[in-house]
C-alpha cells in the first residue's frame, strides 16, 4: 500500500437549504452527500416542499433494487433528464414496456454472445496500444478510452462506425450532460415534466446530433437487402427482428433510434470511464501497478488479451471492481416512493423521493475496511465471500440490473491487461476531481506519462 489518497469530495458537513441544494446539484452531485451518510443506513431530510430519504446500506439497496422494486420507479425528475435522448427505451421505460423491450434485447449479452463478441474487444485493445504508443508526452487518458470503447460498441451495436464522427458525438454527450441532463429549480420544486427546464432549449442541438448520427445508421442497414435466415450479426439486428411474444408488436423506428442511443452511450462511457479511474489509481500506485504488469506479462507476453485469458487474470479484474467502487459509473440514482413501506424501521411515504446513494455505499465506514483506499485487497476472494452481495453495486441489481454488465467487464479487463502488460503509467498532471452529472467524470483530465515496455522477456 502506498500513502495516496484517491481524488474524494469532502463530506457535506451542514445543511445546504433549497437554493444551496441545487448549486451543488448543478455543479457536482456528489456536493450534496452529507457526512453522516458514510456513517448511518438512510438520512432523512425536507427540501422546499419535498421529504427525502438517502439509503446506502445493503438492506436497503435490496429491498429497493429487488424485494420491492415496483414500488420504487424511476423519479420523474431523472427521467426527465434522459428523455430526450433515449425515449422509452429499455433504461427508461416501466411497466411492460420495459418488460418487451428486455426480453428483445437480452440476447445479444448471454454469456455465449459476449465471449462470442470477445475478438472485437481484442482488436480494440490493440488499436488502443498502438494509439498510446505512437504519442509523445502526457496524455489524456480519458479521450483514448472514449476512442477505444467506442470502437468497441459501435461494432457490437452496429457492425461499424461508418456514420459516426466519434469526437463530435462525444462533444454532443457532454454537451448533453452538461445542459438536459443537469437538475433544474424547477425539479426542486416539482414543476410538471411538460413546463420546459432552460437546459432543454441550449441542449436541443446535442440531441439532434447524436439522434442524426444514430438514425443514419439504422437506415442504412435498413437499406441493406434483407437476408431472413442469417443469424443476426449484432444489437441493431436483434432489434429489427425482436417481436413481442404475447403482442407480436415489433419495434418502431423511435423505439430503434431511443434504444440505440441508449446503448452507444451507456456503452462505451461507463467502461471508458472506469478504464480511465483504474489507470489514474495505477499511476500512483506502483507497486499494484507493477504487481498487475507482472501478472499480465506473465499471462499475455507482449500480445493483447483474450477472452480465454481473463480466468488467469484476477487482479486485473479486483482492480477494475475497486475503481468501480471507489468512482461508480452513476453514483446517484433517484426513485419515486409510490405506496407506503419502511427501510430501516423509517416510515417511507408515497410523494416521497427515495435516493440511492451508491457512492456512500461504496465508501461506507460500516462495510469497508480503509474506505477511501484504493485497494484490490477489497476484492480478493475471501473479501468477496464475506461481504453482502448489495454493499458493491456499480451495475445496480435486481430485475433491472444492467443488461450489458458482462460485456463492459470484459470489453474492461481485455483493454486493461493489455495495456497493463505493454505500458507503465506515471502521473503527469494535477489530480482530479470527481463531478457526477449523469456519470462521474474527472475533471480536468487524467494527465498521464505513458511509457512503453520492451517486447523483450524481462530480467
Amino acid at each position: 500500500m502506498t500513502d495516496f489518497v484517491p481524488p474524494h469530495i469532502p463530506p457535506q458537513m451542514r445543511p445546504l437549504g433549497l437554493l444551496g441544494s441545487l448549486r451543488a446539484m448543478r455543479s457536482n452531485v456528489l456536493t450534496i452527500i452529507p457526512g453522516i451518510a458514510y456513517t448511518q443506513p438512510i438520512v432523512t431530510g425536507t427540501t422546499g416542499p419535498g421529504r427525502w430519504h438517502m439509503v446506502q446500506s445493503p438492506e436497503a439497496m435490496k429491498r429497493v433494487f429487488l424485494d420491492n422494486h415496483a414500488n420504487y420507479p424511476k423519479s420523474e425528475a431523472m427521467l426527465r433528464m434522459l428523455r430526450p435522448a433515449v425515449g422509452a427505451s429499455l433504461f427508461t421505460a416501466e411497466g411492460a414496456q420495459w418488460r418487451w423491450q428486455r426480453r428483445a434485447i437480452a440476447p445479444v449479452f448471454t454469456a455465449r454472445n459476449v465471449t462470442a463478441l470477445a475478438p472485437m474487444m481484442t482488436g480494440t485493445a490493440e488499436r488502443a496500444s498502438t494509439r498510446l504508443a505512437a504519442g509523445s508526452g502526457p496524455v489524456g487518458i480519458v479521450g483514448q478510452m472514449l476512442s477505444a470503447t467506442f470502437d468497441v460498441i459501435c461494432e457490437v451495436a452496429l457492425s461499424g462506425r461508418d456514420h459516426f464522427d466519434a469526437d463530435l458525438y462525444a462533444e454532443a454527450i457532454t454537451r448533453y450532460f452538461l445542459t438536459i441532463g443537469r437538475v433544474s429549480l424547477l425539479d426542486f420544486l416539482e414543476a410538471p415534466a411538460w413546463l420546459p427546464r432552460p437546459g432543454e432549449f441550449t441542449g436541443r442541438q446535442s440531441v439532434r446530433t447524436m439522434h442524426r448520427m444514430v438514425a443514419q445508421a439504422i437506415e442504412a442497414r435498413r437499406a441493406r437487402p434483407a437476408q431472413p435466415d442469417a443469424a443476426p450479426d449484432d444489437l441493431l439486428d436483434y432489434m429489427l427482428r425482436a417481436e413481442d411474444p404475447e403482442t407480436g408488436r415489433r419495434m418502431t423506428a423511435q423505439d430503434l433510434l431511443h434504444n440505440m442511443q441508449f446503448f452507444i452511450v451507456a456503452g462505451h462511457e461507463t467502461t471508458a470511464l472506469a478504464l480511465s479511474w483504474a489507470l489514474l489509481m495505477l499511476a500512483h500506485s506502483p507497486d499494484i501497478q507493477q504487481a498487475a504488469h507482472a501478472e499480465a506479462r506473465a499471462v499475455l507476453g507482449a500480445r493483447a488479451a483474450t477472452a480465454a485469458d481473463l480466468s488467469a487474470l484476477p487482479l486485473t479484474e479486483a482492480i477494475l471492481d475497486e475503481t468501480m467502487r471507489l468512482y461508480p459509473p452513476v453514483g446517484f440514482l433517484a426513485r419515486n416512493v409510490l405506496r407506503p413501506d419502511m427501510l430501516h424501521e423509517r416510515e417511507i411515504r408515497p410523494g416521497d423521493a427515495l435516493f440511492l446513494n451508491i457512492w456512500s455505499l461504496h465508501r461506507h465506514r460500516d462495510l469497508w475496511p480503509a474506505p477511501d483506499a484504493f485497494d484490490p485487497g477489497h476484492f480478493s476472494a475471501e473479501a468477496r465471500a464475506n461481504r453482502d452481495r448489495y454493499a458493491h453495486l456499480p451495475f445496480g441489481a435486481g430485475p433491472r440490473v444492467c443488461v450489458g454488465a458482462n460485456f463492459a467487464m470484459m470489453q474492461a479487463q481485455i483493454i486493461l491487461a493489455t495495456l497493463l502488460a505493454r505500458f507503465r503509467f506515471h502521473p503527469a498532471g494535477a489530480l482530479p476531481v470527481p463531478v457526477m452529472h449523469m456519470t462521474i467524470r474527472p475533471d480536468p483530465d487524467i494527465t498521464l506519462r505513458v511509457e512503453p515496455i520492451p517486447d523483450t522477456p524481462e530480467k
